[in-house]
């Protein structure tokens, strides 16, 4: 059994922005290099553009845009942008779809930045990437848009309503893959008190009903974006599915089905450069069930016995496509 497959998130981009001699084709660098894309039959990859919270984060966001732009123009024989006309033409296509996405808004203002400064921004790397997948308001920490996932108490900051307010309308998901439960109840609430027109995701985010991490959604955060016709992406890093056990992999997979997510679960690998990560006891990041994207084939084989070929299709590329196929409509 052979499906495309759509994977909601990979750090390809900041690999290439900060690794001296990078090349999107390396395959001992980095588990997402395009060779192990094309190997896993990927068919569809968001390309994220990730920041810290520093000073030079809006430059470093502007740098990856840019690449994002040039691996286009220079690789166009295995890469194509994913939009309309490419999620439309599904079955013709022969290379990879590729968007850009936002994770960390500190790309788009850091904590200094006015905002003058950060619609230029945005407006610029809108230029450059031609269509964000989705936003996410911080990473692991606070920064002035709200609280990161590793951050308690600390929620929906006022400039955070004012990017959500700037982006509602514009058909760019907002992304719950690293906010603070609070920050992901303020998001919601402002939304439907303001009436915005706003879908919201989980890229990559797993659940915490089946391993508890703050990475992780609550079942109530998940069945709400389930609620509102989002997304969301199961996440490969050993740390959140439960660094002792690969099967937990199919756990937080069959959660998301048994909690209603039939139309909503999909992929969101995580894959990113883990050779310069200090923490030992992380490594290895990820199973070897699922250690490159080039392992796609034989992780769908694995659960064809217990998942219906309507649900492997769905999970595999249908949720995520159907889904961007709407709002890009």
């Amino acid at each position: 059994m052979k499906f495309p497959i759509v994977d909601m998130h990979c750090d390809l981009l900041s690999y290439l922005a900060r690794i001296p001699d990078a090349s999107p084709y390396l395959k001992h660098d980095i588990a997402c290099a395009i060779p192990w894309l094309q190997a896993g039959n990927v068919r569809m990859q968001i390309l994220a553009i990730y920041t810290d919270v520093k000073s030079e984060s809006m430059a470093m966001a502007t740098r990856q845009a840019q690449i994002f732009s040039d691996l286009l123009g220079k690789h166009d024989s295995d890469i194509a942008f994913a939009g309309a006309d490419f999620l439309l033409n599904w079955e013709k296509q022969k290379r990879i779809g590729v968007m850009a996405a936002i994770e960390n808004a500190a790309g788009l203002g850091n904590e200094d930045a006015s905002w003058e400064d950060i619609y230029s921004q945005f407006d610029g790397i809108l230029a450059k990437v031609n269509k964000l997948a989705y936003i996410g308001l911080t990473h692991h920490t606070e920064n002035r848009f709200g609280g990161g996932n590793y951050t308690e108490g600390i929620g929906l900051k006022d400039d955070g309503k004012k990017l959500l307010d700037y982006i509602s309308g514009k058909n760019i998901p907002i992304d719950f893959s690293h906010t603070s439960d609070l920050l992901a109840e303020g998001i919601l609430d402002h939304i439907d008190r303001q009436n915005l027109k706003i879908p919201v995701i989980a890229s990559h985010s797993n659940f915490r009903e089946i391993y508890t991490h703050p990475r992780n959604l609550t079942d109530e955060f998940a069945k709400e974006i389930i609620h509102r016709d989002g997304i969301i992406g199961v996440n490969f890093l050993r740390a959140f599915l439960d660094p002792e056990v690969p099967e937990r992999l199919f756990d937080h997979i069959f959660h998301g089905f048994q909690i209603g997510g039939q139309k909503a679960i999909c992929f969101g690998a995580d894959y990113f450069y883990t050779k310069d990560f200090e923490d030992s006891s992380r490594h290895p990041f990820y199973f070897p069930l699922v250690e490159n994207a080039g392992k796609y084939p034989s992780l769908i084989e694995s659960l064809k016995d217990k998942l219906s070929e309507e649900d492997l299709e769905n999970l595999s590329y249908r949720n995520s496509l159907e889904f961007y196929r709407k709002i890009q409509n």
